[in-house]
């Protein structure tokens, strides 16, 4: 779909010096390029190797065969990434160079090759995984700007707001992401050219990465969206503990509702609470899904427990006028919504036979339990 109204919001200075970010995206683009020459060159022989290897573990253990489906899909996310650095090249050439960074027809070229970028990556996984995707209130999402508030379960979940909310709908998203996201060249380069929160989630000044985060409510076109992870980091069962022992010291009067929580981190509530404010007569949207719990690593992955795998997304849109004024209502009503997506989760989970990461923080069979922090 055509990309809509995008607004002039913002960009967001980088941190650390030019130097730096130099040495960093050369570096990022040099190991993909020649990682993709390498395992091209190398393919025959890779996918070879990965037959054996699962022949192997088939017959030793009955793990799924896992590597003969990673191989392609290696190639591919490869190859996505570098068509994806030879667009964003020739977009910053025909916009001016250095000489342009706030162009509105960059911006709307990050916008238009963001959604894409992700619907190779998604799409590969879910080919050669043979997954299948569900998606209820997918009409909630129509454009009008809002802002998105979204669980976080795995490495992979990343993707699902611009191949579900921004492609479909032809919009543009503004991330709130952790900084670690800058080592990804090809995110560190196109997220600079739109407005975009490379947070620090343990700063020394977080009133300043909070007032940062602010401005992306800022100036929002009608077909843009403002997006941030409420949870901070993928949930697992430890993290869920861990997090409700902290806000039982920290922020006793808020515990009782954060407590009820099973599959769900207790949002921060420092960003979300500031987007509530900054973006006051914006809509919410929540972004729910189950099926990706537990995946959290590679190894997960690798594990086989996505295979077959179906993924179960849903979403609902708060209208502006129902969204409390003050700041305690706010947080009530925040929790509210968790709390519903918290139980949506359980249900859904059953019904499909996964374990949600607040039971066991892994998806990986039995033979091979998943990882966690």
């Amino acid at each position: 779909m055509r990309l809509g109204e995008i607004g002039p919001g913002p960009l967001l200075p980088p941190a650390g010096t030019g130097s730096e970010r130099f040495v960093r995206r050369v570096r990022g683009i040099a190991l993909e390029v020649v990682a993709f020459v390498l395992v091209t060159a190398l393919f025959p022989v890779l996918l070879a190797a990965a037959l054996l290897t699962d022949l192997f573990l088939k017959l030793r253990t009955g793990k799924p065969m896992v590597a003969i489906r990673l191989v392609p899909f290696l190639w591919w996310f490869l190859f996505t990434e570098i068509w994806c650095y030879l667009f964003l090249a020739g977009l910053w050439l025909i916009t001016g160079g250095p000489f342009n960074d706030g162009s509105m027809l960059r911006r709307r070229g990050v916008y238009w090759l963001r959604p894409r970028w992700a619907a190779c990556h998604l799409g590969g996984i879910k080919f050669v995984m043979g997954m299948r995707f569900e998606v209820e209130g997918r009409e909630q999402s129509l454009p009008g700007n809002y802002l998105i508030m979204i669980r976080h379960a795995s490495i992979i979940d990343n993707l699902l707001p611009d191949t579900q909310i921004a492609g479909p709908n032809g919009m543009g998203i503004r991330y709130v992401v952790k900084r670690e996201l800058e080592n990804i060249s090809l995110l560190d380069i196109g997220g600079r050219w739109i407005p975009t929160q490379f947070l620090e989630r343990v700063s020394k000044d977080p009133e300043r990465e909070i007032a940062s985060m602010r401005t992306l409510a800022e100036n929002v076109g009608a077909a843009e969206a403002v997006l941030i992870y409420p949870e901070g980091t993928r949930a697992t069962a430890k993290k869920i503990a861990r997090a409700k022992e902290i806000i039982r010291e920290r922020q006793p009067e808020v515990s009782p509702l954060a407590d009820q929580l099973e599959n769900l981190l207790p949002p921060r509530l420092g960003g979300p609470l500031a987007l509530l404010e900054s973006g006051e007569g914006m809509d919410v949207l929540f972004f729910a899904h189950v099926g990706f719990d537990g995946f959290e690593y590679v190894s997960d992955i690798w594990a086989g427990g996505l295979i077959g795998r179906t993924i179960r997304m849903k979403m609902w849109r708060v209208p502006a006028a129902e969204i409390p004024g003050d700041e305690q209502g706010r947080t009530e009503w925040l929790y509210e919504n968790w709390h519903r997506m918290d139980r949506w989760i359980a249900e859904n989970a059953a019904d499909l036979g996964h374990t949600p990461a607040g039971k066991a923080g892994a998806a990986s069979p039995p033979q091979e339990p998943a990882a966690v922090e």
